[in-house]
């Protein structure tokens, strides 16, 4: 559980003891309490009122999809996105389609990463009592896969597409509800299956564990080797990761159990980070950034899960096909502390 964690509507810095003398007023938005995308920019929203540079006004229970968008537009300054969703809004397809690859791309242009974070690794799982066994038996299934829109839906849908062949409405239906309704909805027993992005652990996983048994299935080996599969995991917002059975086994408890052909747990990571808009000003960037670096230790101590999800990796996911750059005020805070960031990751 988060020993640190904000909940409601709205997060202020008020709440969190803030000097009277905030320079300047911030909005920022995330998904929902207990994860790394909610964690990191409370954390944020803490630490810079007590240094005096924000009052951050921070909205969670937000679908990324949107909040993406809105910082794009010039309309919340501050949000978490997994890295698949502005690549997306850059080619005006998936959950912004109807932007058009003209809008899309000068959105897309506005937005600059300020830290990273690893936001969870998909997997596939299900209560024993569904009788599901594995990947090959998804066919005619129920499928938890996601909130209703957004990067985590999208890559949901592909691995299953590429792992099993079977398309979502056709071969499978699946089944979606936003982030905060997500464990209610999988605890009811409605889906016979779930394959979603998670932390080891994670609030959400030990809820759904805490309802029952749980089987999880590693990606085959021979899937996750494939060309299909290793060329989607080397996409925007996206990393292979094999862990160790044994770590997971002690991660979730005596309700999980982890199947594998070699005690290795394959699956796929998708990483993101928040972002701001390009003009936002350099140096109030770099003192939240700065802020934010500094305190890093503080953060890791605030979940289980902290030190696992790569908060202090500024290179995570960066370059490729990923069209995000680090604002300039970014790069001179992360620099500044000792790390390094690669020149592909910089705002020219």
């Amino acid at each position: 559980m988060l020993k640190h964690l904000f909940t409601g509507a709205f997060v202020a810095a008020s709440l969190v003891s803030a000097p009277a003398h905030a320079q300047v007023n911030l909005t920022a938005e995330t998904a929902s309490p207990g994860g790394a995308v909610h964690l990191a920019p409370t954390h944020l929203t803490e630490v810079a009122s007590k240094q005096g540079i924000a009052n951050i006004q921070l909205a969670d229970g937000q679908t990324l999809t949107n909040s993406l968008q809105n910082v794009a537009e010039g309309k919340t300054d501050i949000a978490g996105t997994p890295h698949i969703l502005p690549f997306l809004m850059s080619r005006g397809v998936g959950p912004y389609g109807k932007l058009g690859k003209e809008k899309g791309a000068e959105l897309a242009s506005n937005l600059r990463s300020i830290y990273p974070y690893t936001l969870g690794v998909f997997f596939l799982f299900a209560y024993d009592a569904k009788g599901i066994d594995g990947w090959g038996d998804l066919k005619g299934k129920k499928i938890f896969n996601g909130p209703p829109r957004g990067g985590a839906l999208t890559n949901a849908r592909t691995i299953i597409q590429i792992a099993t062949g079977l398309k979502d409405g056709d071969g499978y239906e699946g089944i979606q509800s936003n982030w905060g309704q997500a464990s209610q909805v999988i605890s009811g027993g409605d889906p016979d299956a779930v394959v979603l992005p998670e932390l080891f652990p994670s609030g959400r996983i030990a809820t759904i564990g805490s309802s029952g048994k749980m089987t999880a299935w590693s990606m085959p080996k021979d899937i996750y080797e494939s060309e299909a599969m290793q060329k989607y995991m080397k996409g925007p917002g996206a990393a292979p990761t094999e862990l160790p059975v044994a770590d997971l086994k002690k991660a979730l408890g005596e309700n999980w159990t982890f199947v594998s052909e070699d005690e290795t747990f394959r699956g796929m990571s998708t990483i993101g980070g928040d972002v701001v808009h390009k003009d936002m000003d350099e140096d109030l960037v770099y003192k939240l950034v700065k802020a934010y670096v500094g305190t890093l230790d503080e953060l890791k101590s605030k979940a289980p899960f902290a030190s696992t999800v790569n908060y202090d990796n500024p290179s995570l996911g960066m370059c490729g096909a990923n069209p995000m750059k680090y604002h300039k005020g970014a790069v001179r805070a992360w620099e500044e502390a000792g790390y390094d960031i690669p020149d592909c990751a910089k705002d020219q």
